[in-house]
């Protein structure tokens, strides 16, 4: 397995409109100025949504026949949890979910619960001569170079073995608002493949336009190990996969086509902290990246001098950078006049109701430079929060916000689910 390449996927579907740009303008206030605003999602994205260890409780920390140790993670329909822990007493075998991993939702978008075990397959890293395996086996062994392949009842030495299933136990739970534990239990006592399991690794790939990010996340059958898995299969130390797969962890968002606001002698039109949402169209902008409803009705608003929803081009969404690929860019000519504000709103795409905006009464429209820092990430208070990126109701994750009703806050950092990168390093906002 190569190291993760973050690729464009053919076909986005964000179930966003296709929107248009609106405008008003109000004649007055002074000699007019030409100024450009310009939004770029800057994002430097990774393509796992979570990933983490696990280990037995003793010292060292194995996981010996008779005992459990658990995985709790959150998910969208369509992301898996994949894993990969040593079959101790082996030369280079690993147990491993068939990639993407353990699907934890059915067809229809219902949580998987119960016995998931037949998922769960025994692999050969392919790095060393494999000797019968039990307590006697050598370590590391006679080195070997090939891929690696699943271990069906025998391996390339003929030696043979039971199902994984009949090895480790795999039992899913769903705790609710998108969160699944996963209890991997040694079964192996009293066989003839009677084996501890090691410390792991597992992790969570984001999906996006139905595709997961990363497919392959740990290993790829018939392809050569890499990134330090060899380190759990031949020894059982999970430290090296571990620091790679966090490498690979962290934020993926769009950001929704952004609202452009001018206005003139009344407060930011489009939200305040502390109070509800008004109503306007602020949660079809938060919840689902729509600005239509909020712009066509603060067109009608006393003070509001212009109005502009911005989509990118192509996918009307703002992609982050992926790999070598920038982030998306919208741009927009304003005309400004002494007195004028500007503010702005975007979606964090991958949120059940998150939104960026300007902080306070906006800016100083006249002003130049980059406003990055006048930016803040709001929790609109509609809909539930789950894990961004991972959630079951998450509208831009096919899924169907739940609603709720809170005033507007700032969004914490870190929060309940993770911790974001700073502001100016997702969203960069520029007036020339």
């Amino acid at each position: 397995m190569t190291k993760t390449k973050l690729r464009l996927w053919p076909a986005l579907v964000l179930l966003l409109p296709a929107l248009e740009s609106c405008k008003k303008d109000d004649h007055g206030g002074g000699p007019k100025e030409k100024k450009t605003i310009m939004v770029t999602n800057v994002l430097d994205s990774r393509p796992l949504v979570e990933s983490g260890t696990f280990q037995g409780t003793g010292s060292p920390a194995l996981i010996l026949p008779g005992q459990s140790t658990t995985i709790t993670f959150s998910a969208a329909k369509g992301e898996a949890l994949t894993f990969a822990t040593m079959y101790g007493w082996s030369n280079d075998l690993f147990f491993a979910p068939a990639n993407p991993g353990i699907a934890v939702y059915d067809a229809q978008g219902m949580p998987i619960e119960g016995d998931v075990s037949a998922q769960v397959k025994l692999w050969d890293n392919g790095t060393r001569i494999n000797q019968a395996p039990g307590a006697q086996a050598n370590h590391p062994g006679t080195a070997d170079v090939h891929n690696i392949t699943e271990v069906k009842g025998t391996d390339a030495q003929g030696n043979t073995y039971l199902a994984a299933s009949s090895l480790v136990k795999a039992t899913l739970h769903y705790n609710g608002n998108s969160t699944f534990t996963l209890t991997l239990q040694n079964i192996s006592g009293g066989t003839a493949n009677e084996t501890p399991l090691s410390p792991g690794v597992w992790a969570v790939s984001y999906i996006v336009g139905g595709s997961l990010l990363s497919p392959n996340p740990l290993y790829k059958e018939g392809q050569p190990t890499a990134n330090g898995l060899t380190s759990i299969a031949e020894a059982g130390n999970n430290a090296p996969l571990h620091t790679y797969v966090q490498s690979i962890t962290g934020i993926f968002t769009p950001l929704s086509p952004v609202l452009v606001v001018i206005y003139n002698g009344i407060d930011n039109p489009i939200y305040k902290v502390g109070e509800k949402d008004r109503g306007m169209g602020l949660t079809p902008l938060a919840q689902k990246g729509n600005a239509d409803t909020l712009a066509a009705n603060l067109l009608h608003k006393p003070g509001i001098k212009a109005v502009y929803v911005l989509p990118a081009a192509v996918t009307k969404v703002l992609l982050p950078m992926m790999g070598d690929m920038a982030g998306s860019q919208v741009s927009q000519e304003i005309s400004v006049s002494k007195g004028d504000r500007l503010a702005i709103a975007t979606m964090y795409g991958f949120s059940n109701d998150w939104f960026f905006a300007s902080m306070g009464n906006g800016v100083d429209a006249t002003m130049t430079g980059d406003i990055s820092t006048t930016i803040g990430l709001y929790d609109d208070g509609s809909a539930v929060n789950q894990f961004p990126g991972a959630g079951i109701t998450q509208f831009n994750l096919a899924g169907t916000p739940l609603a709720e009703s809170k005033p507007i806050a700032v969004v914490p950092n870190p929060n309940a689910f993770t911790t974001l990168p700073a502001i100016k390093n997702i969203i960069k906002v520029t007036v020339q």
